[in-house]
C-alpha cells in the first residue's frame, strides 16, 4: 500500500504489530480485571438459555400430546365430557335439596317465633306475664319434643371448687401480702 510519500509503506508496517501489541495488552488487561465476572455472566445466560428452550419444547410438546391424545381417542374425550356433566348435574341436585330443607326450617323458625308473639301479645291484653308465658310455651315445646327422645338425666349436685367466703381481692386470709390502691396523684389536692 502506498500512501504517496516515499517511505509510508514502511510506518504502515511498523505500526502494524505495534497495534497487535496493544490489543492485545487491552484484552490482556480487561480479562485479569474482569475475567471472573465475564465468566460467571456466560455461565448465567447459558443456564437462562437452558432453561427458556426447556420450557419451550416443554409447550409445543405438550400441545403436540394433546392433540394427538385428543385425535386417537375420541370416544375416550366425549365419555369423560359426559361424565363430568353427570357429576355436576348431581351436585347441583344435591345443593338444590339442601337449600330447599334450609328454606324448609327458616319457615319452621319463622313460624315458632310468629308463635310465640302472638301468645306474648295475648298475655300482656289478658295482664299476665310474657316472659312466664313464654318460659311455659318453651317448656311445652321442648315436653313435647323429649317424649320422642330418651328420658332426660338428672345432674347431681356439685361441691363448690372454693368455699364460699373466699376472695382473692378482698385481703382477708391471705399471708401478709394485701392489695391496697395507690395514692392519688397532686391533682387530687385542693
Amino acid at each position: 500500500m502506498d500512501l504517496g510519500g516515499p517511505g509510508g509503506g514502511e510506518a504502515e508496517l511498523e505500526r502494524g504489530p505495534g497495534g497487535a501489541e496493544l490489543l492485545r495488552h487491552a484484552v490482556g488487561s480487561l480479562l485479569s480485571n474482569y475475567g471472573w465476572y465475564i465468566l460467571l455472566g456466560c455461565v448465567v445466560i447459558y443456564v437462562i438459555v437452558q432453561k427458556i428452550s426447556q420450557s419451550l419444547a416443554a409447550r409445543q410438546g405438550g400441545r403436540a400430546g394433546a392433540v394427538d391424545a385428543a385425535d386417537i381417542e375420541p370416544d375416550l374425550v366425549v365419555r369423560r365430557q359426559e361424565a363430568l356433566a353427570a357429576a355436576r348435574l348431581r351436585m347441583q341436585e344435591e345443593l338444590n335439596a339442601q337449600a330447599e330443607r334450609y328454606k324448609e326450617k327458616q319457615r319452621q323458625l319463622e313460624e315458632e317465633k310468629r308463635r310465640q308473639k302472638i301468645a306474648m301479645w295475648e298475655s300482656m291484653q289478658e295482664g299476665k306475664s310474657y316472659k312466664g308465658n313464654l318460659k311455659l310455651s318453651q317448656q311445652e315445646v321442648e315436653s313435647g319434643a323429649s317424649t320422642s327422645a330418651a328420658v332426660p338425666k338428672s345432674k347431681p349436685n356439685k361441691k363448690p371448687l372454693r368455699g364460699g367466703g373466699y376472695n382473692p381481692l378482698s385481703g382477708e386470709g391471705g399471708g401478709t401480702c394485701s392489695w391496697r390502691p395507690g395514692r392519688r396523684g397532686p391533682s387530687a389536692g385542693g
